[in-house]
């Protein structure tokens, strides 16, 4: 199926990880082609087949979530018929999938280096600020220097321009988080979401942390982006252990 991504980062073999782009579907302008999320006006049967060609490559349907920008983190090997609602998944179970989709906010994937346990988290800015990285860390019950992260894809330094009440957010728990922030007008900054988050993680321990630099508003040919286009489709960033060499 279309282009999919392999995270570059050292995790362990029993770990698989892939990152979907917005090539390989059949969804039709605005959501092509290879929109996976079913909550934004797409055909509900372009998706269904999107997620039917994503599957191919995977052991078992990923435990898709109905993201919400929050905190809440779930076992994804606890899935149910219905999306649950949090933003995190975390599994030691070999064979389920945890996911997360985006379209410009920022994937994370975890791994501990003895490769039992992997994670996944979606961070736009509201879910970062609130904790949803430090609670997937704490949810996967490891100590945090054996962990590492793989950051997706997601809005740009350079594209990424919020008002004072994002930085001032970020900065009342972190004061030096002013790093991440770029003035460009009175009461308008450039933030860096990729640098956001990896002060969160080393702050809670980790100091193996990779990926960053994809911009999704910028690469127009491979990725989705909400900011840029408003109407449009959601990427998938995936994680499991290994069952039967799958």
């Amino acid at each position: 199926m279309g282009e999919l991504l392999v995270p570059d980062w050292p995790a362990p073999a029993t770990v698989r990880a892939l990152q979907t782009t917005r090539l390989g579907g059949c969804s039709a302008v605005p959501w092509d082609s290879l929109n996976l999320g079913d909550h934004v006006g797409d055909d509900t049967a372009c998706v269904r087949a999107n997620r039917a060609r994503l599957r191919s490559s995977l052991p078992n349907e990923p435990t898709w979530l109905k993201q919400v920008h929050g905190t809440r983190v779930v076992d994804a090997a606890q899935r149910g018929s219905d999306a649950v609602e949090a933003d995190a998944a975390y599994t030691r179970q070999p064979g389920a999938v945890c996911v997360v989709m985006t379209a410009d906010c920022l994937p994370v994937l975890f791994c501990n280096r003895a490769g039992t346990v992997v994670a996944a988290a979606h961070a736009g800015w509201r879910g970062l600020q609130a904790g949803v990285l430090e609670a997937t860390v704490a949810a996967m019950a490891e100590a945090s220097g054996e962990l590492m992260a793989w950051l997706g894809p997601a809005i740009g330094p350079s594209r990424f321009e919020v008002g004072e009440e994002v930085r001032a957010a970020f900065v009342a728990s972190d004061p030096e988080a002013v790093e991440a922030f770029a003035s460009v007008s009175p009461g308008k900054w450039l933030a860096d979401i990729y640098l956001l988050a990896r002060r969160r993680l080393r702050a809670v321990g980790l100091t193996s942390i990779h990926g960053g630099g994809l911009c999704t508003v910028s690469d127009r040919e491979h990725y989705f982006s909400f900011r840029r286009e408003g109407v449009t489709g959601r990427m998938a960033t995936l994680i499991w252990l290994a069952a039967d060499g799958v």
